[in-house]
């Protein structure tokens, strides 16, 4: 009875230890250098100031005029890196592009990754700015996973005129459920709620505070929420939930075998004729219809 009883202390022991652990990583910043924009990135790299003493990095690259901008947001533990392949390819087509490192991540400032929460503040800012930048533009903002919660979040946004979600979290419960089910199988259920109760702690953040489920019931924007079918870390039927949450006009996009991971990597060209003429009717001056052909033909 006894070797049974210490067994169990120390599976228990390292259940805290290990959920202790993980929630020191996953809200620990995720710095990294960056500078100018990459070669064949024709850009500005920029500091955006907001709050008190912080700023967002970025690189801004200028589109045609009456074709719009978008704010492009990288997922968590990543950087504007991840969106330059989005900015090329939006940039070909006339479209402006802003990247930048969500706060805590890359070379923006911040001190723990909050979920989208605290990060929503930067975005906040850098939409500012593009509407500064840009006044006679139609803007847009493009989110993958943690970017997508950011741009829910951020409340006091200037009003947008197309909102793409990927891969988006519908609440934080459901994250961290998924997360540690897919890998510690169904034991991850149950090392859940040790990891939940750290964020209160960690970032003096309610778990109730990170629900973009219900941040997405007060967006104004035409929205198109995307998501891969085998997403085990945002579930199919998750991402449902997100949608159905959402006001008109919207529009879902299942993408067939897809995971977590970059839809547009997984499937370039669905990923591009599915999204350009939807960004085009939304940012355009003079709108295109859907069902044109030629993609590559450009407002004067």
């Amino acid at each position: 009875m006894n070797r049974v009883l210490l067994i169990t202390l120390v599976l228990a022991l390292g259940v805290v230890v290990f959920s202790l652990a993980a929630g020191e990583w996953l809200t620990r910043p995720a710095r990294a250098a960056l500078g100018a924009p990459p070669p064949g990135l024709p850009g500005e790299a920029l500091r955006i100031p907001y709050g008190d003493g912080q700023q967002v990095s970025g690189w801004f690259l200028p589109g045609r005029a009456g074709e719009g901008a978008v704010l492009l947001l990288h997922g968590v533990r990543g950087n504007r890196l991840q969106m330059q392949e989005r900015a090329r390819w939006l940039q070909r087509e006339g479209i402006g592009c802003l990247l930048i490192d969500l706060p805590s991540h890359g070379e923006s400032s911040g001190d723990r990754i909050s979920f989208g929460r605290r990060e929503a503040l930067g975005v906040q800012a850098a939409l500012a700015w593009l509407r500064h930048k840009l006044p006679g533009e139609k803007l847009g903002g493009l989110g993958v996973s943690l970017g997508g919660a950011s741009l829910l979040f951020a409340d006091r946004q200037p009003e947008l005129d197309a909102l793409v979600l990927e891969s988006v979290y519908p609440t934080i419960t459901d994250a961290v459920q998924d997360r540690l089910v897919n890998r510690l199988g169904p034991a991850g259920a149950w090392a859940a709620p040790l990891l939940l109760l750290q964020i209160p702690l960690r970032l003096g953040l309610g778990v109730h505070e990170l629900r973009p489920i219900e941040a997405i019931r007060s967006i104004r924007a035409p929205v198109l929420v995307a998501s891969g079918t085998e997403d085990r870390s945002t579930r199919w039927v998750e991402t449902e939930q997100l949608f159905n949450a959402a006001p008109e006009p919207k529009q879902l996009w299942a993408v067939p075998g897809a995971g977590h991971e970059d839809l547009r990597d997984f499937d370039r060209q669905a990923y591009e004729a599915r999204l350009l003429p939807w960004l085009q009717s939304h940012l355009r001056k003079a709108p295109v219809a859907w069902g044109e052909t030629d993609l590559g033909k450009m407002a004067a």
